[in-house]
């Protein structure tokens, strides 16, 4: 059944419009009576088609539900910026996983270093990926992407998750002894192609996240965000 977010909580009748309206009437050739799911803020809203024009569909509601393949632990992926097409494909694969908001982080590494104008257009492409993706794989929320912050900034908001992470090439502890569990907030914080200073890793660290190791082999950094979020899917019971 084709799924569509929506901004405002659907009650009776809801009208779609813009894009998304357009892609029912004319790319998917749906019509009157045909059944549709809307999703708002983690719920599904399970509907019937009563009208199509150029540029509204109308919506019935018949029930709703709470989405099904929403994770109940809330990740937060901070990525430090590798190349652009790498963290289009990372925003695509960790959508898929579950996670809740991706943040860009400009570390010392970092190979793209894009200026704010070149920033907003690829933050913005980003965006289009993950409500992309939430819609390909079911999910009930829209991730947020988040504007590129300074690895101090990633710091000090990665030391307020209830588990923060920050992957390290050079060694930690395993993830399954971070205590990982159900309805916690979870920070990963994973480098860019060069890996982390030393001096990023214990800054992190000074502000409460606990260095991990995903293994003995080293990960590209496209590879090791999607393991170490299958990982933390898998352990909390959410794959």
């Amino acid at each position: 059944m084709p799924r569509f977010f929506v901004d405002e909580k659907p009650i009776d009748i809801a009208i779609i419009t813009g894009s998304d309206a357009f892609h029912i009437g004319r790319s998917l050739r749906m019509k009157s009576g045909d059944e549709i799911t809307l999703c708002h803020n983690g719920t599904d809203y399970f509907g019937v088609i009563l009208k199509i024009t150029d540029t509204q569909v109308f919506v019935e509601i018949k029930y709703s539900a709470p989405c099904e393949s929403e994770p109940d632990v809330n990740v937060i992926l901070y990525q430090a910026l590798p190349k652009m097409d790498k963290l289009e494909f990372i925003t695509q694969k960790a959508v898929e996983l579950g996670v809740s908001k991706i943040v860009p982080v400009l570390t010392a590494r970092c190979i793209s270093r894009p200026d704010p104008k070149t920033s907003d257009r690829k933050i913005s492409r980003l965006k289009k990926i993950s409500e992309s993706a939430a819609k390909q794989s079911g999910r009930g929320i829209i991730p947020e992407v988040s504007g590129i912050i300074t690895v101090s900034q990633a710091a000090i908001e990665l030391g307020k998750c209830d588990v923060p992470i920050i992957c390290y090439e050079k060694g930690g502890i395993n993830l399954a002894d971070t205590g990982l569990s159900k309805g916690k907030s979870i920070g990963v914080f994973i480098g860019s192609e060069g890996g982390f200073e030393k001096e990023e890793v214990e800054e992190c660290i000074k502000n409460g996240a606990v260095a991990v190791s995903l293994g003995k082999r080293i990960l590209r950094c496209e590879t090791a965000p999607l393991a170490a979020l299958s990982i933390i899917m898998n352990i909390t019971g959410n794959m």
